[in-house]
């Protein structure tokens, strides 16, 4: 445990590690967590034969849960693949295109990284219960993370959230509020109920250690790449959290000398919640809030809790950011599944779409190294993948002739 205080993300005031904050005192920006970096020793995390996230422990500011701590003692260590099929289809080099699986977690993505932070993080100030507002990924980690812990979860989700992720919250016992309104609604009720009750707030963006979670899938990408990092980093962005705890894990990396570049950040909105790719356009700091609509529900924010912080990063990587509509990433489900044999909900395929995008304008050349960050299964709303499919499999009499015929006509 590492823990030096924090920094604000604007107008850079210090607070200490004892000052339990949200956001800065002075402007309300968004925090950054500092922690003790020297001294630390590549080759003690290489021996270390943990290999979830709590194998970069000393990069970290909370303790390591026990190993009777279940799922919450699990988080981390997903695949990083090569995707060659799907370099041939945007016409790139084969071997220079991956993905990183994050499907693969406990609840089925990138959230539980964050919450099995900020869950130990509860656990050190003896807080309980948790709230956060969510899409349905967040709440779905917290809820099974907490549970681990013994502490008790509230979630408010929007009321249009996918029934598997409203299953996945009950069968995890949380405490669940659906939210008539957007996920801006929902967050701007938690924000009340927070300093109202007196709870521990997760909320992204709001608690600090949100992204000292999500910057371990960096730590593993360049482990797994022998301590470098790729040319780009495809990551699909709603509120920007995701891709701001990306920027911090490979800064962190750079400053410890264990790399020796940073990746360039590119961000993937859905054109109906876009307000950070429109402010990015404009080449303006200033994040225009505005209603939102995608069908990809985990980027869906209209007033993006973390979006300067996601503008900054992706400027100071020389990034870019693409917009990219509902029908392509619906179209780039099954395109993810018969080119890397892997099951994405909306918003994680979104980075597929946004690669696609990427290359159709030039910002991503032919022989660059891309990586895309595949934030959560399909399982969580197996209806998007039903619309990205047409027609209907054959139902056919149990004989052999039935089966040739059938079989030949999809051929």
């Amino acid at each position: 445990m590492s823990l030096l205080g924090y920094r604000c993300s604007a107008c850079e005031a210090s607070f200490s590690p004892d000052e339990e904050r949200e956001l800065c005192a002075h402007c309300d920006a968004n925090l950054d967590v500092r922690i003790q970096l020297e001294g630390i020793e590549r080759e003690s995390i290489e021996r270390c034969r943990d290999p979830s996230l709590w194998r970069y422990a000393p990069l970290l500011p909370v303790a390591i849960p026990g190993i009777e701590d279940g799922p919450l003692r699990t988080v981390g260590g997903t695949p990083l693949m090569r995707a060659d099929r799907v370099a041939t289809r945007f016409g790139m080099v084969p071997g220079r295109v991956w993905i990183k699986d994050e499907g693969r977690q406990p609840t089925g993505s990138l959230k539980d990284r964050a919450s099995a932070i900020v869950v130990q993080r509860a656990r050190r100030l003896g807080r309980s219960p948790i709230l956060t507002a969510s899409t349905g990924n967040a709440g779905v980690a917290l809820a099974a993370m907490a549970r681990a812990a013994g502490i008790e979860a509230v979630i408010l989700l929007p009321e249009g959230a996918p029934a598997a992720k409203i299953a996945q919250l009950r069968v995890f016992g949380a405490r669940l509020c659906l939210v008539r309104g957007s996920y801006d609604d929902a967050f701007r009720l938690s924000k009340e109920a927070a300093a109202a009750l007196g709870w521990y707030c997760r909320n992204t963006g709001q608690n600090p250690f949100t992204i000292e979670g999500k910057k371990t899938v960096s730590f593993e990408i360049a482990e797994a790449l022998g301590w470098r990092a790729p040319g780009w980093i495809v990551v699909p962005v709603g509120d920007g959290n995701i891709i701001t705890g990306v920027h911090k894990g490979f800064a962190e990396l750079l400053a410890l000398g264990w790399i020796d570049r940073m990746p360039r950040l590119l961000g993937v909105q859905a054109e109906g919640s876009s307000p950070i790719a429109r402010a990015w356009e404009r080449g303006d700091a200033q994040i225009v809030a505005g209603p939102a609509s995608t069908r990809a529900d985990s980027i869906c924010a209209g007033d993006p809790a973390d979006g300067a912080r996601a503008l900054r990063a992706v400027r100071q990587t020389g990034g870019a950011f693409v917009r990219v509509s509902d029908a392509s990433i619906l179209e780039a489900i099954p395109a993810l599944g018969r080119e890397a044999a892997i099951f994405a909900e909306p918003a994680a395929a979104a980075a597929h779409a946004g690669l696609g995008a990427a290359r159709a304008s030039g910002v991503i050349d032919a022989g660059e190294e891309v990586l895309l960050l595949i934030t959560g299964t399909g399982l969580k709303d197996v209806g998007a993948a039903g619309l990205a499919l047409e027609g209907q499999p054959p139902t056919i009499d149990a004989n052999l002739d039935a089966l040739r015929a059938a079989i030949s006509t999809a051929l």
